[in-house]
């Protein structure tokens, strides 16, 4: 049983806790204004009810590389990480920053307040799109389809074992294959 949720903090929003063991890609599910010291909340697919609270510098860097039309924000994808060295009232607390976003095709370099009279740029990179894994071929489906003719079943065996498929489905396709041989030679 993995142990790391019982290791979480429960909140009602993103912490620097939430990314000692790395960093996390989400997706933007809605861009809300609230009352308080942070007042914009990124709502996440993947943390509903535990919002991401950018620090101001952060807000600036999503202006600076996606706009300030927040719903242009809609389904896009933010990689945060926790950052250990963020100060806040002069003690280090850890914080949150961003790494990636998507919809950037070069990294986004944004001027952020750093402390009381300092500035520094901050870099984004572009993140990578997602390229969707291939649908998994049903070998014993197309088995079934390939009938009794033994060419089907021939470039099946070459395409499973160039596929590396495992012992199973590679048995099947001979087995298969010795009958349909068998039935043309009676």
């Amino acid at each position: 049983m993995d142990l790391t949720e019982f290791g979480e903090p429960r909140t009602d929003q993103q912490n620097f806790i939430n990314y000692k063991n790395g960093p996390k890609t989400v997706t933007v599910s809605e861009v809300r204004k609230v009352p308080g010291e942070q007042p914009l909340e990124i709502h996440l697919v993947e943390f509903p009810g535990q919002p991401y609270k950018p620090s101001r510098g952060m807000v600036n860097v999503l202006l600076g590389a996606w706009g300030k039309e927040s719903d242009n924000y809609l389904g896009r994808k933010i990689t945060l990480y926790g950052d250990p060295k963020v100060r806040f009232g002069g003690n280090v607390v850890g914080g949150i920053k961003i790494s990636h976003l998507s919809h950037i095709d070069k990294p986004a370099r944004v001027l952020i307040r750093v402390s009381k009279g300092k500035n520094a740029l901050f870099t984004v990179q572009p993140l990578a799109p997602v390229t969707p894994l291939p649908a998994a071929r049903d070998w014993l489906t197309e088995l079934e389809l390939a009938g009794d003719d033994l060419d089907a079943i021939s470039a099946l065996g070459s395409a499973a074992r160039g596929a590396n498929v495992g012992e199973l489905i590679l048995g099947a396709i001979r087995e298969k294959y010795q009958t349909a041989k068998g039935a043309a030679n009676a």
